[in-house]
């Protein structure tokens, strides 16, 4: 497949050749969705608990005697019927929430939104993002130059790209990841993307890998 590659003055720089399978797959949303679901359901820590009987202070006393009061019977006053007590079937942080997927299901959900971004002009291959420096105006000049509006956007740089980091890490909305940590949530919870042109052959080893 052959792609368009911009310049950092939001030009066109010329084509090139994409293997295939990045840009051009088959979109697929219900396998899309599956992936999505599955990495919300894995990065997701369950903070809400409740104690038990057993876990809440106090209460190793018998309140009264078992007859001969005139009360009901009671062994604790951490029972879940007294106030202060402990919570019956209440959230606990021992849930599990993780959703096992396949590797190659989840980069083929990957490249599928890829490719439909693309297909949108929600992708821009740029040939390179040198920054003289990591001021965040920098970067929001070569987003604006590409998209019009500098918010919203997935920089994906080579590794090592310092400058291009620290002047990204502040655009509204947006966020810069290295190729290899691209992922499926953050191709889509931002509306454009901007890709350096040399990460396009990590992304190709996952489409041949798939």
């Amino acid at each position: 497949m052959t792609i368009t590659i911009y310049n950092q003055e939001g030009k066109e720089a010329g084509t090139i050749t994409v293997p295939a399978g990045v840009f051009d797959a088959k979109w697929n949303p219900d396998l899309v969705h599956q992936a999505y679901v599955a990495q919300l359901g894995n990065r997701r820590a369950p903070l809400a608990h409740t104690k038990d009987r057993s876990e809440v202070s106090g209460g190793g006393k018998k309140p009264w005697a078992q007859k001969h009061t005139g009360r009901s019977r009671h062994g604790s006053s951490r029972s879940p019927l007294w106030s202060g007590g402990g919570i019956t079937f209440g959230p606990r942080k021992d849930r599990d929430f993780t959703k096992k997927i396949n590797t190659k299901m989840r980069r083929a959900a990957l490249l599928s939104t890829l490719s439909k971004k693309y297909a949108d002009g929600e992708v821009k291959v740029v040939d390179h993002l040198t920054l003289p420096d990591h001021k965040t105006k920098t970067m929001a000049g070569i987003v604006k130059r590409l998209f019009t509006k500098a918010e919203n956007v997935l920089c994906v740089v080579s590794h090592g790209n310092a400058n291009a980091f620290r002047s990204g890490r502040n655009l509204p909305k947006s966020d810069v990841v290295e190729a290899v940590s691209l992922n499926l949530y953050d191709s889509l919870a931002h509306r454009n993307m901007i890709i350096e042109q040399s990460t396009i052959e990590v992304l190709a080893k996952s489409a041949k890998k798939k």
